[in-house]
């Protein structure tokens, strides 16, 4: 089968496919008598991703395969699709990302060392939980500690096909930036936010407690000087009462 056949079935495999679709997948659906070669698949695929050059949607070959997606000049308005809020990294998850993606395979505390700081478990179980490092092994020192290294689905996640595709670190620049870039807010400064929020709201409830407990002395003082200017005009009421008192008995 040539190209130019190949290539409307390709594109009807690929855009029904929810994930990525391989060189080998795409083999296994042509019956065996009639199996495309890898090379001219791929020939059929670079005619059927010409046909996308000047559309919103392209055909992108990521670690796992080939897939259409949506052209970045437009996810400002597809992004409207969904109403969840993007996943929120700390700076310090990707930070560790990172050291596993230039530095695999590499060690919890070889990252901590390089860092400066501990790396803190929620922070690795979210990035195995997302599969986007894995577990390779163990080193052959005492604790036998777990070696991580970057997977496929964090290569497809990034929009890379390899690692070869990272930028070289003297490029790398500030990971804030990144983030923003990533529309990954840090939730570590939420949480400051909601701190700060929670201690102004304290400090506020503290002046109004202050100023009720100022309002009650100053009206008891107040009582105090009208009592006291009573006794003033009326120096004898206690004897007045007790000599009334004498009379009634």
């Amino acid at each position: 089968m040539d190209e130019k056949k190949l290539k409307p079935i390709l594109e009807a495999l690929i855009m029904a496919s929810s994930k990525p679709m391989s060189l080998d997948f795409m083999q296994s659906v042509f019956p065996e008598n009639d199996v495309p070669d890898k090379k001219t698949l791929r020939k059929a695929l670079k005619l059927l991703g010409a046909d996308y050059d000047k559309s919103s949607v392209e055909l992108k070959e990521v670690s796992t395969g080939f897939r259409f997606q949506v052209r970045k000049d437009y996810s400002e308005w597809v992004s409207k699709l969904w109403e969840e809020r993007p996943a929120r990294y700390s700076r310090a998850l990707l930070e560790t990302l990172s050291l596993v993606a230039y530095k695999q395979p590499i060690t919890r505390g070889e990252i901590e060392k390089i860092r400066g700081v501990s790396v803190s478990t929620q922070i690795m179980k979210t990035l195995l939980e997302r599969e986007w490092v894995t577990i390779v092994g163990h080193r052959d020192v005492p604790g036998k500690p777990a070696i991580y290294a970057s997977t496929k689905q964090f290569l497809d996640y990034f929009n890379l096909k390899s690692l070869d595709e990272l930028p070289p670190l003297a490029e790398i620049r500030d990971i804030d930036k990144i983030n923003g870039e990533l529309d990954l807010p840090d939730p570590e400064a939420e949480k400051d936010g909601e701190a700060q929020a929670e201690t102004n709201e304290q400090t506020a409830e503290g002046e109004t407690n202050v100023e009720a407990s100022a309002t009650a002395s100053t009206k008891e003082q107040k009582e105090a000087v009208v009592n006291l200017d009573v006794e003033e005009e009326n120096p004898s009421g206690d004897a007045d009462v007790a000599e009334a008192m004498t009379a009634e008995q």
